[in-house]
């Protein structure tokens, strides 16, 4: 008897949230646990209830974060509690720190049911009804990927746009990240398999598509075949109903000609690039174990703007990487002057147990880390700022966008993104639109993170993809609610793609 069958043989409908740390591919991979469990049975609890009373309660973790594992047992001992009170509860532990920590977990909070790693998250439903029947931790790792995740039942967090995964895992050895050992070697997905998604995503009402890999762009290593990136991209631009597709986040070793070549001739491949420098200076690129330099660097910039002058470039910078020097610095500070990106993702180094770098001489004392950081802030506050005025007076298409403007029903506006990812807020126009249609608008005023339409919309063009949002809330309504044992607001993965995030677990 599946936990499907069992839920309606005693009219009880269990609930489930997850709650979601770290990387795109984390808030991925939580669409697939999110899947499973409902492929289960399960129902996926309301948003605005307490903390702690859905039936099963996932967290998917980072290892990468600073004071990741803090977090976790924090949020662990709060419902320790409460799952004393209702001894039906479940607690799942999933993800990088699971993966890296294992038995840890259930000695630090034996009161969790599931612990599971990144190779086997198919493995989640399995694993919760072992621990029911046998009353007992069950605590399973694959060391390897037992499936792609991509063949694993998903529910979707949004009705236009949509993650898809390309690959897992990563070759590189960067001393300062923990994922190539917890997530594996990378290993790539059929180009057919994932064309096969995509065109079922778009037959279901998605219009934009983002790319997703540990180092997206090394797509094709194990096939044998360099070009396969850009094939990719290429093969995307002839799916018909496919508006806009990204990608993140490539790794500059692996950026080649051909991939800019397939980004500017590719009409639905937007103007976006997530980049990550990490560091502008050479001798601490080299201490990373990132295998290209500043001039490398700069060059491929100089390329992907020559071939697409209105391209928004964004970065991740790493601050106080052990035995940086203050000429070290300034020469990050030379390259965010020289590249000027549209946005830095910006961190100060913090050692992570198990890396490389956390070993290494020549830490940084905190309040230097500190000042510098706020230097490379205000540089690139600046920086954004002035490109974000070069914005002013152009006429847009703004896709509108689910949850991106905080302030839309105090301020009376909407919000999207531009092609070149850029948020936009704009009046909300007389006749209604909804995520995933688009908007013409005139850009009118410029802040350092986000672009003002204040005019009157120009044109409003309704969308398969808002026709699917449409339909997926009026279901949400007809929907019976059932009778539901509990419903939790420990939260959700973001509901749709996050927008030029930083998309590797090593940022």
């Amino acid at each position: 008897m599946t936990s499907s069958d069992r839920s309606q043989a005693v009219g009880v409908t269990k609930t489930y949230t997850v709650r979601t740390y770290g990387c795109q591919m984390n808030v991925h991979d939580s669409e697939r646990l999110s899947g499973l469990l409902e492929d289960a049975g399960y129902v996926r609890a309301p948003e605005d209830a307490p903390e702690g009373e859905a039936d099963v309660v996932v967290f998917n973790t980072c290892a990468v974060r600073e004071n990741a594992d803090n977090k976790l047992y924090g949020n662990l001992g709060r419902l320790a509690p409460m799952k004393t009170k209702r001894p039906g509860m479940q607690i799942a532990v999933g993800g990088c720190l699971a993966q890296k920590d294992r038995d840890t977990i259930v000695k630090k909070a034996p009161w969790v049911d599931v612990v599971f790693g990144t190779h086997n998250i198919g493995k989640l439903p399995v694993l919760l009804e072992r621990a029911r029947v046998q009353e007992e931790a069950q605590v399973e790792i694959a060391e390897s990927l037992e499936a792609f995740p991509s063949t694993l039942p998903t529910r979707r967090e949004s009705a236009y746009a949509a993650w898809v995964s390309i690959s897992v895992g990563c070759n590189n050895t960067c001393t300062f990240c923990i994922v190539p050992a917890l997530r594996g070697k990378e290993k790539d997905r059929r180009p057919g398999d994932i064309l096969a998604e995509v065109e079922a995503l778009v037959a279901e009402g998605v219009s934009e598509i983002t790319l997703l890999g540990q180092n997206v762009n090394a797509y094709g290593s194990d096939m044998g075949d360099r070009e396969a990136f850009s094939k990719l991209l290429r093969a995307c631009g002839t799916i018909e109903g496919l508006e806009r597709v990204r990608f993140t986040s490539p790794h500059p070793r692996d950026f080649t000609d051909d991939v800019i070549a397939a980004m500017a001739e590719t009409p639905n491949v937007m103007p976006q690039l997530h980049m990550p420098l990490q560091s502008g200076s050479d001798t601490v690129l080299k201490a990373m174990r990132r295998s290209y330099r500043q001039e490398r660097f700069l060059g491929i910039i100089e390329k992907v703007r020559a071939a697409m002058p209105d391209a928004a470039i964004t970065t991740d910078i790493i601050v106080g990487f052990p035995g940086e020097t203050e000429e070290d610095f300034e020469q990050t500070m030379h390259v965010v002057r020289e590249a000027r990106f549209a946005q830095a993702f910006t961190f100060q180094y913090s050692k992570r147990p198990g890396t490389p770098a956390a070993e290494m001489e020549g830490q940084i004392p905190k309040e230097v880390v500190q000042a510098r950081y706020e230097r490379l802030v205000a540089l690139q506050e600046e920086i954004s700022w002035e490109e974000n005025k070069k914005q002013v007076g152009r006429t847009l298409e703004v896709m509108v966008a689910e949850g991106e403007g905080r302030k839309d029903d105090a301020t009376r506006r909407l919000s999207g993104r531009a092609p070149d990812n850029r948020l936009v807020h704009f009046s909300k126009p007389e006749e209604p639109v909804r995520p995933g249609d688009v908007v013409t608008v005139e850009i009118t005023y410029a802040a350092p993170h986000h672009l003002l339409a204040e005019g009157p919309v120009k044109a409003v063009r309704r969308t398969r993809s808002g026709d699917a949002w449409e339909k997926r809330n009026a279901a949400k309504a007809a929907k019976p609610a059932g009778v539901m044992l509990g419903i939790p607001a420990i939260g959700a993965p973001v509901p749709a793609p996050a927008p030029a995030a930083p998309g590797c677990g090593c940022d």
